[in-house]
């Protein structure tokens, strides 16, 4: 029984699949959807998500958090964003992390909404440069 997989963000429809099993990267750490499963929603921090197909790695791409739904039969991952590990970049991605540590230092103590925000940027945006630099050494077991 196949597990259908459906990754959106706000731009786009990534991918709507059926593969066999779904790793995704919950804030907790990472978790499997296969068919099968007991109901799952939790949310995701920024990481790769990993398709499988007959025990192979069919495709990854890069999400910067969101939730997933898990059912036995239905995997949907609603990202924030999502990209393609290819498009990634390292320079990119460290100017917006210098932006966001720019902007970190001028947030008040008392604006705590904020400052969880600008932390929770700056978490995906270290996990992307992480991921581009994996994919730059061409070190895609380490994903």
């Amino acid at each position: 029984m196949p597990l259908r997989t459906e990754i959106v963000s706000p731009e786009k429809r990534y991918t709507d699949r059926e593969v066999d099993m779904v790793v995704v990267p919950g804030t907790e750490g990472d978790i499997a959807a296969m068919p099968g499963r007991a109901p799952l929603m939790l949310q995701l921090r920024g990481g790769v998500v990993t398709l499988y197909q007959d025990g192979k790695v069919l495709e990854r791409c890069f999400v910067g958090g969101g939730f997933v739904d898990m059912t036995a039969d239905h995997c949907t991952i609603l990202a924030d964003s999502v990209r393609a590990l290819e498009d990634l970049s390292i320079d990119d991605a460290r100017q917006t992390l210098n932006e966001l540590k720019s902007q970190w230092t001028s947030v008040g103590p008392d604006e705590v909404e904020l400052r969880e925000s600008l932390s929770r940027q700056i978490q995906i945006v270290r996990a992307e440069i992480e991921v581009a630099q994996k994919v730059q050494q061409h070190d895609l077991k380490a994903l």
